[in-house]
């Protein structure tokens, strides 16, 4: 993953994980309900497009997730096709 040593920032006052790169936010909207995170809809800036920041930022989030030990509910298409490329993470899926 190209993006390892960019944070993963939590913005929860505004229910997103945020990644900047190269000066745009590239961020997935959230709700977290009990031990559930509800990834709602990715967004990366069209900058930013075909670099490889969707994947990198939706791993980060399923590494913060999977450290805290919850659960993921994906609403986003981007995040279902991903699982699909990425079947071992389908562990997080509630």
């Amino acid at each position: 993953m190209p993006y390892t040593n960019l944070p993963l920032v939590n913005n929860a006052e505004n229910h997103n994980f945020e990644m900047f790169v190269n000066g745009h936010r590239a961020f997935i909207d959230y709700q977290l309900r009990g031990d559930k995170m509800f990834l709602i809809h990715t967004e990366v800036p069209v900058e930013l497009e075909g670099q490889g920041v969707a994947p990198a930022l939706v791993e980060k989030v399923f590494q913060y997730v999977d450290e805290r030990q919850l659960k993921v509910v994906p609403y986003c298409a981007y995040i279902k096709i991903w699982l699909k490329r990425h079947p071992d993470w389908e562990r997080l899926v509630a």
